[in-house]
């Protein structure tokens, strides 16, 4: 039987920035900045070797940027070099100083999460589990077991008062609980996916039945997508449904450079995740940096212009924040991930293994949901069709949103939230 456990404030770092000594200390992202700072800087002050080469016309240019190109070699072939070499230098400057002005705006913005917690009800190591039906009164329609990924807070998922999936859930009659996996401990450094899925996530569901005496259905986020199928595989009978929401499976679709470099990360990173035991915040930022390494860049220089106390500023710090709050991951679940999963594809290859047992999406007959974003830039649509294509019972809804916007964006409520709430609705009313 679950043990329940008294409800406590979360010790995670999520409040950064709280007063200390009288001050408010400052974020520390975007994280890494250092990455994120050099990656500007070197990329403008290459703009200053290659001036010339774009002058006599012998850079290369992909054949969308060509018409571009053209026109702004026309444009320079009437300036003097220069001219046009000290506007480049003021331009360079500009942005610079445009940047900073944006990490400094981020890191001194005086917002700061402040939301009730959902009471914890369950706890093992560093893992607990939330009760959000607790927080509305008539939450007591179907429970969801609610699986995010490892390396990420669980709380994107109740990110604000306005931008709270699990909230409006819960408003609308659902039951959803959170499992939040917080940063690993001196035991969960040591653990393999088969420890958590096999030993913590089959708690959570015991702790869930014992709440309820309901079958719930479990929906994983991401990486947490991964977790929750092999769960509905070992616990068919404990459960009413399976929703998955940008869950990768076949790591070389569309994503073969990116599979390649996970893999040399793997063995590159080795000595390191010897010696620490875990695959470090900043590193796994900086991997997921080379998907768009000006992606962070183009953010800052975009925010840098907005007025502070706008709606839109705010909703950016909040979810800056979000993604700078990052976990560390267990050293022997990174090499999985890393070295089986993006290396040798084992998922979609049918060789991942959890407890011993190959994780054979074809073998599940639960009613399934596939929510596959067409924008998501992390996980390759074709990577998570591939999954509800393998599951014989699979839905799937694919929504015109990205991979983080499907769960906060501003169309994030009618896109994915209303579907997913008459997916719940309609296997509540089979269970009746």
């Amino acid at each position: 039987m679950p043990k329940a456990v008294t409800q406590r404030e979360p010790d995670s770092p999520e409040r950064q920035g709280e007063r200390q000594g009288g001050r408010r200390e400052l974020r520390q992202g975007p994280r890494p900045l250092g990455l994120h700072l050099a990656v500007a800087a070197l990329t403008w002050a290459s703009s200053r070797a290659a001036l010339p080469l774009l002058r006599n016309g012998s850079l290369p240019w992909k054949a969308d940027l060509r018409p571009a190109a053209a026109a702004l070699q026309k444009n320079l072939a009437n300036l003097d070099p220069e001219t046009a070499s000290a506007a480049l230098g003021r331009q360079i400057h500009k942005r610079h100083t445009a940047l900073l002005d944006g990490v400094t705006a981020y890191r001194r913005h005086p917002y700061r999460r402040d939301l009730p917690p959902a009471p914890e009800i369950w706890r093992e190591g560093t893992t607990r589990l939330l009760d959000y039906g607790a927080l509305s009164p008539g939450a007591a329609g179907v429970p969801v077991l609610v699986v995010p990924s490892l390396i990420n807070r669980a709380y994107v998922l109740d990110l604000t008062a306005e931008t709270s999936l699990l909230r409006w859930l819960a408003a609308k009659g659902i039951r959803p609980f959170l499992v939040d996996w917080d940063r690993p401990g001196a035991e969960e450094r040591r653990f393999t996916l088969t420890d958590y899925i096999a030993g913590r996530l089959e708690s959570a569901l015991d702790a869930v039945l014992a709440a309820t005496g309901q079958r719930p259905v479990v929906l994983g986020y991401c990486m947490g997508g991964l977790l929750a199928l092999p769960l509905a595989l070992r616990r068919r009978g404990d459960l009413s449904g399976l929703v998955l929401m940008a869950t990768p499976w076949d790591f070389h679709a569309d994503a073969g450079a990116q599979s390649a470099q996970a893999a040399s990360a793997a063995m590159l990173l080795s000595p390191l995740l010897d010696t620490l035991g875990e695959l470090p915040v900043d590193i796994i930022q900086a991997l997921f940096a080379g998907l768009d390494p000006q992606l962070v860049v183009r953010k800052f220089l975009a925010f840098a212009r907005l007025d502070p106390s706008h709606r839109k500023t705010v909703a950016f710090v909040a979810l800056e924040d979000w993604l700078n709050d990052g976990v560390a991951l267990a050293a022997p679940v990174a090499r999985e991930c890393l070295a089986g999963w993006y290396g040798e594809n084992t998922p979609a290859a049918g060789h991942w293994r959890i407890a011993g047992k190959v994780v054979d999406p074809e073998r599940l007959d639960l009613p399934s949901l596939g929510i596959i974003p067409a924008g998501d830039r992390i996980v390759p649509p074709a990577s998570a069709l591939a999954l509800c294509e393998a599951i014989p019972t699979a839905e799937v809804l694919r929504p015109a949103a990205g991979h983080i916007g499907m769960v906060v964006g501003g169309r994030a409520a009618e896109l994915v939230w209303q579907p997913l709430l008459t997916w719940l609705k309609a296997r509540a009313a089979e269970a009746r």
